[in-house]
């Protein structure tokens, strides 16, 4: 299995390991120290040792971060975890913090009405981080201090960086060679006259010089830091242990390779102006060329955009990858819906999903953990199945299930809700309303130049009708062998990039009741120019293409509640689904997709 069902989280080890952090900070006079979750990379997804958050205050989710005190520790989690976070941090002495509602230094100023001095790890913060809190602390007598991590001094036996093995990434997956990536960042730094960029981000150095990597469970990307030059030379700074001859072979003679430790004396030595990502870059990166007064300037990762705007080779790529993955989904539940109520439990579900995945052949890993919630679980929207909290799916139950898988030729992403047994009239409604704001999304044309904030909404309309809502975006940029959560394109109120053709999004609506049930339906989309409409008086439009083809569970639907128009794109899909996928299954599961794509 690469998926692992052991307790990640305990909530008893916490006290004792904040005392150390309290002795620690008051060793080194601060009143206070945070606690992020992120790496020196800005990474989502963070290696073992970098799991500070967790180890600290047992929560384990993607997003959040502690600020602790002396006599108080907030641990500030977004709408997808405020159930989670109450079963796994001591509340005596944790307190759970809503973000980002209550700001940092809204609660900081409430706590520390004095001010006081506050050190965080300069490698774990960006720029942009630390205004944005210094700006909320103006006026107070607050000092924030860059320090060394007070939580690796405290860690014993801290897990050391990972060493995973680089592989090159084929030219025709990608679409274009490496020199012909970095040539085009090149030409852009010499039209803005600057001399280099600073690179931070492994999938961005992964995607600029076509590599992929093993550092991340789940992500395949290399840890690295890279400065590219305005003549589109670049110096690429990783262990050397990861990479191998063939690896060297690919990278070439203008990839000049150097240890980690050289980094920031290649920074310092630099000439500017050096374009610098206050979003993503560390502090630490600010420092040394502040130290060594090399000019600098803040522009966005230059990788970030061309990366998100996939090539046809990647999307021709990225189709067969869900094809393949689509099959594999389908086997799974032809197997699921023979399972009678009261016996499978949640972790059947992930191991039997998995083996249908690994009987393509082609799985490379997940692309991040199966999520199957059942009954009051699938109100926790990135719940985690363990040994100690599985559950048997019982008579009545909906199953949230959201999976993928890492092939090379595509990062797939995909949830469907499932019903155990007879639905209740209740939650059936509730699913139609989350799948009338997914086809909603699936049939949009908007002009060109709107971003997720500007369409967020249509995705909720069919919720806020009966004031019901989701906690969460309503979907994430997916790279191409690379990440499941991919920027800097996002669906949600909070994004203000445009959509751009080439960019892959998902469409993910949902809806949770806390003790009782969750929904959510996921596909992947991707941006395309719209065909122009006979009579329409618009052009430049663009829509959705959908990736994902595998049938939504008509059981779950009140067909009545759904529109013609609604009607017609479901059958449309679940025929597209049938024409798609039955050549790639078993008889049996041919036989169920068969009933599952019946026209409504």
């Amino acid at each position: 299995m690469r998926q692992s069902f052991t307790q990640t989280s305990d909530p008893s080890q916490g006290p004792a390991r904040l005392a150390a952090l309290r002795a620690a900070m008051a060793a080194e006079g601060l009143d206070g120290f945070l606690i992020p979750r992120a790496d020196a990379h800005q990474g989502e997804y963070v290696a073992p040792g970098d799991e500070r958050l967790s180890w600290l205050t047992g929560f384990t989710g993607s997003a959040g971060f502690c600020i602790a005190l002396s006599k108080a520790a907030g641990v500030f989690i977004d709408g997808r975890y405020r159930s989670q976070v109450k079963e796994q941090v001591d509340l005596a002495h944790f307190t759970p913090v809503h973000w980002p509602e209550t700001k940092p230094a809204d609660w900081l100023l409430a706590q520390l009405p004095d001010g006081g001095k506050i050190g965080f790890d300069p490698w774990l913060y960006t720029p942009d981080q630390i205004a944005v809190l210094q700006a909320g602390l103006d006026g107070a007598n607050f000092t924030l201090v860059a320090h060394t991590n007070l939580v690796d001094a405290v860690w014993p036996e801290r897990p050391a960086p990972p060493m995973g093995a680089v592989m090159a990434y084929p030219e025709a997956l990608a679409g274009q060679s490496h020199t012909e990536k970095r040539q085009s960042l090149a030409e852009t730094l010499r039209a803005t006259r600057q001399q280099s960029a600073v690179f931070t981000l492994p999938d961005s150095i992964a995607w600029l010089l076509n590599i992929r990597g093993s550092d991340i469970p789940r992500n395949p990307v290399p840890h690295s830091f890279a400065i590219l030059h305005n003549d589109a030379r670049l110096t690429l700074f990783i262990d050397a242990e990861k990479l191998s001859d063939p690896v060297r072979a690919h990278l070439g003679d203008e990839i000049t390779l150097r240890p980690p430790n050289a980094f920031g004396p290649a920074l310092r030595s630099l000439t500017g102006p050096v374009r610098l990502d206050k979003t993503s870059a560390p502090v630490w990166v600010q420092q040394q060329l502040d130290e060594a007064q090399v000019p600098y300037v803040w522009g966005d990762d230059l990788a970030a955009l061309p990366k998100a705007r996939k090539s046809e080779a990647e999307i021709t790529a990225t189709r067969e990858a869900h094809l393949r993955d689509g099959a594999a989904m389908c086997e799974f539940l032809t197997w699921f819906d023979t399972q009678p109520t009261g016996i499978i439990t949640e972790i059947d579900v992930v191991t039997r999903l998995e083996a249908a995945r690994e009987a393509t052949g082609a799985l490379l890993d997940i692309s991040f953990e199966t999520i199957a919630g059942s009954g009051p679980h699938g109100a926790l929207p990135h719940y985690r199945v363990s040994e100690a909290s599985n559950r048997v799916l019982e008579d009545g139950d909906l199953l949230v299930l959201d999976s993928g898988g890492q092939y090379l030729d595509g990062t797939t992403d995909i949830t469907r809700t499932l019903p155990m047994g007879t639905p209740g009239a209740e939650e059936r409604a509730a699913f139609t309303r989350v799948l009338q704001g997914m086809i909603a999304v699936s049939r949009l044309r908007w002009p060109a130049g709107l971003a997720g904030r500007d369409l967020d909404a249509i995705a909720r309309y069919p919720l806020w009708l009966a004031d019901l809502d989701y906690a969460h975006g309503t979907g994430h940029g997916v790279g191409v062998y690379l990440c499941v959560h991919e920027g800097p394109q996002r669906f949600s109120r909070a994004s203000d990039v445009p959509f751009e053709p080439g960019m892959i999004v998902s469409n993910e609506p949902g809806y949770y009741r806390e003790g009782a049930f969750g929904i959510r339906i996921e596909n992947l989309v991707v941006v395309q120019e719209a065909e122009p409409l006979p009579g329409g008086d618009q052009s430049g439009k663009l829509c959705f293409e959908t990736l994902n083809f595998v049938p939504i569970d008509c059981r779950l639907i009140d067909a009545a509640m759904l529109s013609a128009g609604e009607r017609d794109w479901l059958n449309a899909y679940h025929a597209a689904c049938a024409e798609r996928i039955m050549p790639r299954l078993s008889p049996a599961a041919q036989g169920w997709l068969t009933r599952a794509t019946k026209a409504l």
